[in-house]
């Protein structure tokens, strides 16, 4: 339990739901970073934070999620290249920790796909490139 008394304003207004940023390239900077389990315990994954930077929807996140420790060796290899991407993009090569990549603004581009488990429409990040080498709306 959790006191809150004092923390809110009888007069807040709600906040209204999101819907997934359109598609298109933004420039955005990783601002969280933690490794995770994966569900079944067999590996972890990087779990990035990033948020829109400039634009008509600066300030909203988005996440990528590496699987660097997986049983399976084509989730590992994707991941490898993912970061790989990133790694670039950000200009650090050789990272010792995911937090010299934190405010690091870069050009993401982000997809729109529809979530297997709800039908719901979900961001997904498709690709990196380093600040002024493509357009952003």
């Amino acid at each position: 339990m959790a006191t809150v008394t004092g923390m809110y304003d009888q007069g807040d207004s709600p906040s209204a739901p999101m819907d997934a940023l359109p598609a298109g390239k933004y420039i955005a900077a990783i601002v969280a970073s933690e490794n995770k389990p994966t569900k079944d315990s067999q590996g972890s994954y990087l779990e990035l934070t990033w948020e829109i930077l400039d634009g008509p929807v600066k300030g909203r996140k988005v996440w990528s999620r590496l699987n660097l420790q997986n049983k399976s060796a084509q989730a590992v290899q994707i991941a490898r290249s993912e970061f790989a991407a990133i790694r670039q993009a950000t200009g650090v090569m050789q990272p010792k920790d995911s937090q010299e990549l934190h405010n690091l603004p870069i050009l993401i581009s982000v997809k729109c796909k529809k979530r297997a488990d709800t039908g719901d429409i979900a961001n997904e990040i498709k690709g990196y490139e380093r600040k002024g080498t493509g357009s952003a709306p």
